[in-house]
């Protein structure tokens, strides 16, 4: 679509950057062949838990096309992989934060902890001599269940003897004691939320290359934020100087928080290919990926919401034990905390809320961000016990939401955000309009007819995303800023290059972002080019997670557009010989204020690089703007959901019949974008509440380590959705007034869906069924219940 005239912003535009998917030209990190490429083999751990007495690599390193092999102690002098976010207990202690070895140094930690690289001429090469080689373990108890991690007796970490990482608390604790005791009814309830695995279409890969020529090294890899995976792993681990360290992050078939992070393997890669004087290429198998990927959840909460005689709410208290695995991922810290405790306000005027954490130590994968991270799991906590609390205080669930929203904004909540804007009872009412729900009873009538159980369930969700203003993430721990950066480079002929530090992974960056310029300067969407991923091209970025692209990264471009309209004016001035307070700017011309005389844009940008007949000394040549953009405060996305079940009380198979979602998200760039984000969103939460769930036995074995054992959610076990994007109320803080999208959906189902199924149970005296809510669970939970 190369359409000049205004209005981008808000229009259906196709995805420019699908037909390259569609024709298989994509380049993934795992397309990339470099002269003289090496391949890199890991040999993992099969315990959980174990000291490393010896490693024999004598074997391995005369077979056939071995190239090196490294271990532990080959990179003990090198750093450890660090946390981004440091976390004080509730006495002022700071976590306890181990290190976290690019190769096991004494010990295993989990199952898939890294032994050595084997780095051979051929894969099948690297693979077979890793079987060669001999590792002596002494085998230790496995500490594996969050809930008891403190009491195990057996430490992961010699620095934390208890497997607690942090105590960390928010809120008033005791106004929150005070109001549980005043209270007309205190609703108190249990629950896990579960283990899950990211399962990204592209595995994780990577291939470093050392030049020898000027000392240099490039990494291409799967990775969500290359300039934050340059800074950590030269900064942090390896010591290298970080204008001598060239990231690419290419193409990325999907990450959900999974690919945020400095990994081992990439960090390993880099140093090798160093000592083997050849690029190294590793890339995933799926069974590596379900061992070593950083995986997600893994809460034990206990909730109580205190309500007054007239359904009011007074105060929520939690507790909650997160597990952080055998280490600190990069940014594993923060999602128990400061994104999971400040969202328990949710949409709700509570007075008073208290939250104590817990995080603990475990042997198992590390645990960190996937796809909402916290926010899923506060939704969870407040729409589970609001629902629960309603049904039995016997107030309509959607009457007790409405009897309790805020209405008032902006809007400081006790747990240390201010919401911004909003509006949750329009959202809410048009949730019920879309889901038929005065139909629900007729439904029930038909369902009970076939010997089914049908129930309904609501979820109301907010999130703060648009990560993050630096200045507040600074004072809660974060070890970076979270501002983004933009570029935009006019070429002569009006045609246009912006470099961004956001990394488009699935979300349709490259034409998003298009519509943005295209709208601002007035210009054909296909005049535009949008590069990022690159740190040998981009200025700088904190790169794409906690839906931040199009709210921060797009922010920052708008900034940089703002400086090219501003000295195309000045030009314009010159070429129309006025005064640039008299230009005006829009639709692609500069005209002279109350004239007809003006100059196209591709006009002004030639003059730009042709200064023939311009002022030099007051005026530089060439149209190249540059802007770093600081959010003030994040963004707050809200919204509703409805979903229908049908249980069948005989075999406890759930069947999902109906689903409604409305969301403001501010204003949209493009509503066909951000509807498929919903609708992905939507299959991930549902795949959590029904089907997905990781499990580990009492030795710290994966028992769920293929899609054999972890079921994904196919076509089949949804519903067509029905989808609407508010009106809204837009950001009131950032200049596209925009929210974020991208996580929405994956936030508010999972609590939707088990609503609907504890609804559908309720006359048999069941509150809660655990996530995953699979035909077994279920049962199980009936047979309970009978007994």
């Amino acid at each position: 679509m190369n359409d000049p005239k205004p209005g981008f912003i808000g229009r259906a535009v196709e995805r420019k950057e699908d037909y390259r998917f569609l024709a298989g030209v994509g380049q993934y990190t795992d397309d990339v062949t470099l002269p003289k490429q090496s391949y890199g083999y890991f040999l993992r751990s099969p315990h959980a838990h174990a000291k490393i007495k010896s490693i024999d690599t004598a074997a391995a390193a005369q077979a056939p096309g071995v190239l090196g092999i490294y271990t532990g102690r080959d990179v003990a002098g090198i750093g450890g992989l660090p946390c981004g976010w440091q976390i004080a207990s509730l006495d002022g202690s700071p976590m306890k934060e181990p290190k976290h070895p690019v190769l096991a140094e004494d010990k295993v930690r989990y199952v898939g902890d890294h032994v050595a690289l084997v780095v051979a001429e051929s894969l099948a090469q690297a693979k077979a001599a890793a079987g060669l080689i001999d590792v002596d373990y002494d085998v230790l108890p496995a500490v594996v269940d969050t809930a008891t991690a403190d009491k195990a007796g057996t430490a992961v970490h010699d620095i934390a003897p208890d497997n607690v990482c942090y105590a960390w608390g928010i809120g008033d604790k005791a106004a929150t004691d005070a109001a549980m005791a005043k209270a007309a009814h205190v609703t108190k309830l249990s629950f896990i939320n579960n283990r899950l695995i990211p399962n990204a279409i592209e595995p994780r890969a990577a291939n470093a290359m050392y030049s020898r020529a000027d000392d240099s090294y490039t990494l291409y890899v799967a990775n969500q934020n290359p300039h934050v995976e340059r800074l950590l792993m030269t900064a942090f681990v390896l010591g290298l100087p970080e204008h001598k360290v060239r990231v690419i992050a290419p193409d990325v078939g999907g990450g959900f928080g999974s690919k945020i992070y400095l990994y081992a393997e990439e960090t390993a890669l880099v140093w090798a290919s160093k000592r083997v004087g050849r690029p190294i290429k590793w890339t995933a198998e799926r069974s590596e990926s379900f061992l070593s990927d950083a995986h997600g959840r893994d809460h034990v909460t206990t909730a109580e919401l205190a309500l007054d005689k007239d359904g009011k709410f007074l105060a929520l208290r939690v507790h909650t034990t997160a597990n952080m695995g055998a280490y600190l991922s990069t940014f594993a810290s923060c999602i128990p905390t400061i994104l999971y405790a400040t969202l328990l306000a949710g949409q709700y005027a509570t007075l008073a809320i208290y939250c104590e954490v817990k995080a603990v130590f475990t042997n198992t994968a590390p645990v960190d961000a996937y796809r909402g991270a916290g926010r899923p799991e506060a939704t969870y906590v407040i729409e589970r016990i609001v629902e629960t609390a309603a049904r039995e205080v016997g107030i309509d669930p959607a009457e007790l939401r409405l009897r309790n929203f805020i209405r008032s904004f902006p809007y400081a909540t006790p747990v240390g955000l201010t919401y911004d804007t909003g509006d949750y009872e329009a959202t809410l009412n048009r949730v019920k309009e879309l889901g038929d729900v005065t139909g629900f009873a007729a439904r029930k009538a038909a369902s009970a007819m076939k010997g089914l159980l049908r129930g309904i369930g609501y979820s109301c969700y907010i999130e703060a995303c648009g990560l993050a203003p630096s200045n507040i993430a600074g004072a809660l721990g974060a070890r970076a800023g979270l501002f983004e950066a933009g570029e935009v480079r006019v070429h002569p002929t009006g045609k246009v290059t912006v470099f961004t530090g956001s990394h488009s992974h699935g979300q349709g960056h490259e034409t998003t972002f298009a519509q943005v310029v295209a709208d601002k300067l007035g210009i054909g969407i296909d005049d535009i080019d949008i590069q990022h991923g690159d740190t040998g091209k981009v200025l700088f970025g904190m790169g794409t997670y906690g839906s931040r692209s199009i709210a921060v990264g797009g922010a920052a471009i708008v900034k940089a557009l703002d400086k090219v309209i501003a000295k195309g004016k000045k030009i314009a001035a010159h070429l129309l010989e006025a005064s640039d307070a008299d230009i005006e700017f829009a639709n692609g011309e500069f005209r002279v204020a109350g004239t007809d005389r003006k100059k196209a844009f591709a006009e002004v940008s030639l003059a730009a690089y042709v200064p023939h007949n311009y002022p030099l000394d007051k005026l530089e040549p060439g149209l190249n703007e540059n802007a770093f953009y600081d959010p003030t405060n994040f963004t707050y996305p809200a919204g509703s959901y409805v979903c229908e079940v049908e249980v069948d009380p005989a075999t406890g198979v759930v069947r999902l019949d109906r689903f409604a979602a409305c969301d403001d998200f501010g204003n949209v760039i493009n509503p066909m974008i951000v509807e498929g984000q919903v609708h992905g969103g939507l299959a991930q939460g549902i795949g959590q509440a029904l089907l997905e769930g990781c499990v580990y036995d009492a030795e710290g074995q994966l028992l769920t380590g293929s899609f054999q054992d972890y079921a994904l959610p196919r076509a089949d076990d949804l519903p067509h959705f029905i989808v609407e994007t508010a009106k809204g109320t837009p950001c009131t803080h950032n200049p596209l007034g925009v929210k974020g999208c991208g996580e929405a959906g994956a936030i508010g189902s999972p609590a939707a869906v088990i609503n609907a199924v504890t609804d559908a149970l309720w006359h048999l005296g069941i509150r809660d069924v655990p996530m995953p809510a699979t035909p077994h669970n279920v049962w199980k939970t009936l047979q309970a219940a009978k007994r």
